[in-house]
């Protein structure tokens, strides 16, 4: 690239390897590419400025859009040698595990668009591992993974999934046997409900629950499989490049890490990441313990009811264990909040129950069991939602349920 030229763009289509090999070219180039999905390349051009002096000051590198938990999507610059020293660092833990990185096979169902799936392509470069491409629609035909099964003979095999991977194939024997294959399934992206890890216990899979962003190069933490199989909940313990702490006022988690991007662009500019003596601060709510990293929630999503901070994250998470407990059948449950004059906010929960069940009938039952938490945790109105579900990589879009449950109740 000359001076001045255009940021290069890559949109990242069906056939992952040939991207993969397009973008690694363009790094030898010295580029910083943006990598966007078909449907987001408008969204992408909008970001990013017409022309940027080249070399980047962050050398080559990747502009890509954050998972938008917030609401608000940014498109953060990753420089590659970030990137890079975070598949160091994962490496390093790798290790601590009993495993060489060098000796793995990394198989990679996410888009290179999303950071969990641009790091397996970093991690195998670095490693001098091996890298299998399969087909995202593959998690949902579970079948189709028969082929794709990992091979004893070449190497422990990891995975990373998103939960709503997770579960679809969880779902299937043949998605169970397949998952029982790997040495590591690295699962982030979104919080894990307590019956899909249960689940997940029950089949032995080797689950290890992370927690990291796009701002952060993916993981910053990582739970270990035998931690996790044994019973224990949370994100882990740092890995060697990042600590975290939180922010004494609001309880945000903060995030201090080599991999951590220097900022987004947003409308054509470039927006420094606030990052206060390297420190980032999340946005998520948690507790950091002897035991690691334990998420609680949004803290821009945290609700005030009756005077009480309230994480509706949390209160969803109990929602499920109770639902366990009483044999429920609950499929997904997700609390909101609506004014009211008492409370400030009262809770509001959107329920959809598994198969063919009676909504209305698991939205009493529900209702009864949820007697057992605190008063401001407890949801004052209930609605059946049989279309309710996350977004693609697990996230729920609580804006658009919002609408939703506006459009459900009326106002005179």
């Amino acid at each position: 690239m000359g001076g001045g030229d255009v940021i290069s763009r890559l949109g990242t289509g069906a056939d992952a390897a040939a991207t993969a090999a397009a973008l690694e070219s363009l790094w030898a180039e010295g580029a910083l590419v943006g990598l966007a999905s078909p449907q987001d390349q408008g969204e992408l051009a909008a970001a990013l400025p017409e022309r940027l002096e080249t070399p980047s000051p962050w050398g080559p590198g990747v502009v890509i859009a954050s998972g938008g938990s917030s609401g608000r999507r940014r498109w953060c610059v990753q420089p590659l040698a970030g990137l890079e020293r975070a598949a160091v660092a994962s490496g390093l833990w790798l290790q601590l595990q009993g495993i060489d990185p060098a000796a793995t096979t990394l198989f990679n169902p996410l888009p290179l668009h999303h950071i969990s799936g641009l790091m397996p392509l970093v991690r195998a470069r670095r490693w001098g591992a091996t890298l299998r491409w399969l087909e995202p629609a593959w998690m949902r035909e579970p079948a189709a993974l028969v082929e794709w099964a990992p091979s004893s003979d070449a190497g422990p095999a990891l995975l990373s999934l998103v939960p709503t991977q997770l579960q679809r194939l969880l779902a299937d024997p043949a998605g169970i046997n397949w998952l029982q294959g790997f040495a590591l399934i690295w699962i982030g992206g979104a919080a894990l409900a307590p019956e899909l890890a249960a689940a997940a216990r029950r089949a032995g899979v080797r689950l290890a629950p992370c927690y990291g962003s796009t701002e952060t190069g993916a993981m910053v933490t990582a739970l270990s499989p035998e931690r996790f199989l044994a019973g224990e909940w949370g994100c882990g313990h740092p890995l060697a490049h990042a600590q975290l702490r939180l922010e004494p006022a609001s309880g945000a988690l903060q995030v201090k890490a080599t991999s951590l991007s220097p900022g987004a662009f947003e409308a054509g500019s470039f927006q420094p990441l606030e990052a206060p003596g390297g420190w980032w601060s999340s946005g998520d709510g948690a507790r950091l313990s002897a035991a690691g990293l334990e998420l609680l929630g949004r803290l821009d999503g945290a609700l005030s009811s009756g005077g009480e901070t309230v994480f509706p994250e949390e209160v969803e998470r109990r929602l499920r264990d109770l639902a366990a407990e009483a044999g429920l059948p609950l499929q997904a449950v997700l609390v909101l909040g609506q004014r009211d004059p008492l409370w400030g906010q009262r809770l509001v929960a959107l329920v959809r129950a598994q198969g063919g069940a009676d909504g209305s009938a698991l939205v009493a039952a529900l209702e009864t069991a949820a007697a057992a938490l605190s008063p401001a945790q407890r949801p004052r109105q209930w609605f059946p939602c049989p279309q309710l579900a996350p977004n693609a990589i697990g996230k729920w879009e609580r804006g658009r349920w919002l609408r939703w449950l506006q459009e459900a109740t009326p106002t005179s």
